[in-house]
């Protein structure tokens, strides 16, 4: 058989996806619950204790999903493992305007780095748990609470003629209040 460097060059340059998984693809039993909690301010705690390297808190954020069920899980092709969530799983971090050829965007930086274009595939909603404060629905289930100061730079975006404020993203209207 002829090894074609072509090919393998090709499938080895084509790697995996880290960043987002097939997590709609895999289905494991579950393998039982694991100590981690992500708390409300975002922080990723293993046993109480806090998980201090992002590299590894963005491997879980890559491999976390909600299901109908509410719950929340770590999943790989071959476990799942329930964790525990008191809020939202993950953070805005920064918010800011682009302007498109379709016109203004708003993009969200999460805390895991992704970031997450607002519209009608990710669009914003008030969470009444938090006094009203923004969050983003995110691909599997999972959902991003804005910081204190992302909430305040969105804020300061909202068209001030409106009464609430809104703004506007990707052609959606997101009321603020």
């Amino acid at each position: 058989m002829k090894l074609d460097l072509t090919d393998i060059e090709k499938r080895a340059s084509e790697g995996r996806n880290y960043d987002s998984p097939p997590l709609e693809q895999w289905h494991p039993e579950l393998s039982g619950d694991i100590d981690i909690t992500i708390r409300a301010d975002g922080t990723w705690c293993h046993e109480g204790e806090l998980i201090a390297r992002d590299s590894i808190v963005r491997l879980f954020a890559s491999i976390l999903r909600r299901e109908d069920d509410g719950e929340f899980y770590l999943v790989t092709p071959g476990e799942k493992w329930r964790i525990q969530v008191e809020l939202h799983p993950l953070v805005v971090t920064d918010i800011n305007q682009v302007e498109t050829t379709e016109g203004g965007l708003l993009r969200a930086t999460l805390n895991t780095g992704k970031i997450v274009d607002i519209g009608e595939k990710h669009p914003l909603f008030l969470e009444p748990r938090k006094d009203g404060v923004a969050a983003v629905k995110l691909p599997h289930g999972l959902s991003a609470l804005f910081s204190r100061n992302a909430w305040y730079r969105l804020v300061d975006m909202a068209e001030s003629q409106q009464a609430p404020p809104a703004v506007i993203s990707a052609g959606q209207t997101y009321i603020l209040g």
